[in-house]
């Protein structure tokens, strides 16, 4: 009886130790299971984090065309690449050689331009007559760039800076600019203010050009007054007749396409018109020729050059 008792303890004893067994092994399995999934968890948020770290920068550049050379010459300062520039007799900058030309500004090869499939094309303001309907009837984006002064020019490469995630090369070449030019114009306070005709000329023909414009702009910060007041335009017609009563100090004559051309004409229509000779300007010696690519019809890169020669006419006490 004892032994059958003492067998019957055994086999309890050792059925309790296999349950305890199994549900330890089943704690410790569960248990490292557990440990496994917190690892792959740990792993993957792990993973996450470093993909997010790695994340590529934002698009920055998309297919730009630039139509106009100033617009050219900012993009290049910004370090954006173009799929498209304008056919130009001016040089370009060394990172567009060999890019797709779209033509001329005013009247853009749209066929060309529809073949580059451009997210945006880059034109200005004062083009928005000649490229308007081409742009809209074809769907082309098409942004309009207000570069009519230097001002509007600082909006314009900090709205591109914005746009294309250039906002620090945006802002280094706005502060630059504002320095140089704050320099420039320190050298003409409390000076005279000359009063100053501006001539553009085009092949045949030419105009006037008024405080509105880039170069009226230029003047007014070299200390000049514009012959020119009471008008909203840019640029607008006027006989000889009318422009001599302006009594203007400086004449100043800017070209606009073909600059050979102009300035010849320029010079033929001063020489054979017996009315220039009545202007005070022409008397004294005080009719200047201004070179395109420093003086063109937008505001550019060149502004500061160009401020520093327009002082230099204006105020040749401050040139000698």
């Amino acid at each position: 009886m004892k032994n059958k008792l003492y067998v019957c303890l055994m086999l309890l004893f050792i059925i309790v130790l296999a349950a305890c067994g199994s549900d330890e092994s089943a704690a410790n399995s569960d248990a490292s299971a557990g440990k496994e999934e917190d690892a792959e968890t740990t792993e993957e948020t792990g993973a996450d984090e470093e993909a997010e770290e790695a994340e590529p920068a934002l698009e920055t550049d998309g297919d730009i065309i630039a139509t106009t050379v100033a617009i050219v010459e900012m993009m290049d300062a910004l370090e954006l690449d173009l799929v498209g520039v304008p056919t130009s007799y001016k040089d370009l900058p060394a990172r567009y050689d060999g890019v797709t030309e779209i033509g001329m500004a005013m009247d853009p090869d749209m066929e060309t331009i529809l073949s580059l499939k451009p997210t945006d094309v880059l034109t200005v303001t004062t083009l928005t007559d000649y490229v308007q309907d081409s742009f809209s009837e074809t769907d082309v984006p098409a942004t309009y760039m207000n570069l009519d002064s230097v001002e509007n020019m600082y909006e314009e490469i900090e709205a591109l800076g914005d746009k294309y995630n250039r906002e620090e090369h945006a802002a280094e070449l706005v502060t630059d600019f504002e320095e140089k030019l704050a320099e420039v114009e320190a050298k003409i306070e409390g000076k005279e203010s000359p009063k100053v005709l501006i001539l553009l000329g085009v092949p045949g023909s030419y105009l006037v050009a008024t405080e509105n414009s880039y170069v009226g702009d230029l003047v007014r910060r070299a200390g000049g007054t514009n012959a020119i007041e009471d008008t909203d335009l840019e640029y607008v017609s006027a006989n000889t007749e009318v422009l001599q009563q302006t009594d203007a100090d400086i004449i100043l004559r800017m070209s606009h396409g073909m600059p050979d051309e102009v300035v010849e004409m320029f010079h033929k229509e001063f020489q054979e018109n017996d009315i220039w000779s009545h202007f005070k300007a022409v008397q004294n010696d005080r009719v200047y020729d201004l070179e395109e690519t420093r003086f063109g019809t937008t505001a550019n890169l060149a502004a500061v050059e160009a401020l520093e020669e327009l002082v230099g006419l204006l105020h040749r006490e401050l040139a000698e």
